[in-house]
């Protein structure tokens, strides 16, 4: 072989294994950092989840469990005509998934009535006379409780948070008056949006908890006419709307 040949050839085979080594660094030290170039970033972000896991462990609660008493009340047609009865009365129960959310389930009920000596639409000549209101809800809720760590003592003290709830009411119309007119039954989907203070009486063990809703149904009777005044007549009202609003003190025992 011509003595030029030996030296492309040489040149080739040196280019050839230089390329080689190279690549291989580049490959080691530049782009196989760990197998992800975002390796760096997921451990601080599993670290920072497991110091914020560690932390509610410690410090959060887990389940609370709740007894409270309050008022009921409505506006629009069904509050003017609507006596209220309190207490309202119930419980629930509430599961933590960190330190901002919960998540509940539970009951309340409340008694109402109203009376009417005048003819209506449905009751004709003397009206439905007086009747009897038992209202029972069951309700799923969420609850957010706000971060108040760079707020005041007295607002991080009071443990406030924002409350939805989607609730199902089962309301009972007694006529006590008029013993041929069956119980009117049924029930109605409805949601609730509220906020809430919870002050404790021992960390992490109970409090004292204090909500407010307003709630929006969709009663099976809101737009009856069968209270609707007669010509002639004063007392009734044309349907059943208006909106409910609950008032609530409560204890929590949490664990």
């Amino acid at each position: 072989m011509p003595h030029k040949y030996k030296i492309i050839l040489a040149l080739l085979l040196s280019f050839n294994i230089f390329a080689q080594g190279g690549l291989q660094g580049i490959d080691d030290d530049d782009l196989n950092i760990g197998g992800d170039i975002f390796s760096d970033f997921n451990e601080d972000l599993e670290n920072t989840q497991i110091m914020e896991d560690e932390r509610f462990f410690k410090y959060g609660r887990f389940f609370s469990f709740s007894l409270f008493l309050g008022v009921t009340q409505f506006d629009g047609n069904r509050g003017e005509i609507y006596d209220n009865d309190p207490p309202t009365f119930g419980m629930s129960i509430n599961y933590f998934s960190d330190f901002q959310s919960s998540w509940g389930f539970g009951f309340a009920f409340s008694k109402h009535s109203y009376f009417i000596n005048e003819a209506t639409d449905g009751f004709d000549p003397d009206g439905p006379g007086f009747v009897e209101v038992s209202m029972l809800r069951s309700f799923f809720s969420y609850r957010y409780y706000i971060d108040t760590s760079n707020l005041g003592t007295a607002i991080t003290y009071s443990n406030p948070y924002l409350t939805a709830r989607v609730e199902y009411w089962y309301v009972t119309n007694k006529y006590l008056d008029l013993d041929t007119e069956p119980d009117d039954k049924g029930g109605g989907i409805g949601v609730a949006l509220g906020f809430g203070l919870e002050f404790p009486i021992k960390l992490k063990e109970s409090y004292i908890n204090i909500e407010l809703l307003l709630h929006d149904v969709a009663f099976h009777d809101k737009n009856t006419q069968d209270l609707a005044p007669k010509d002639g007549t004063t007392a009734g009202v044309s349907d059943l709307s208006g909106y409910a609003y609950t008032t609530t003190v409560g204890y929590v025992w949490n664990w």
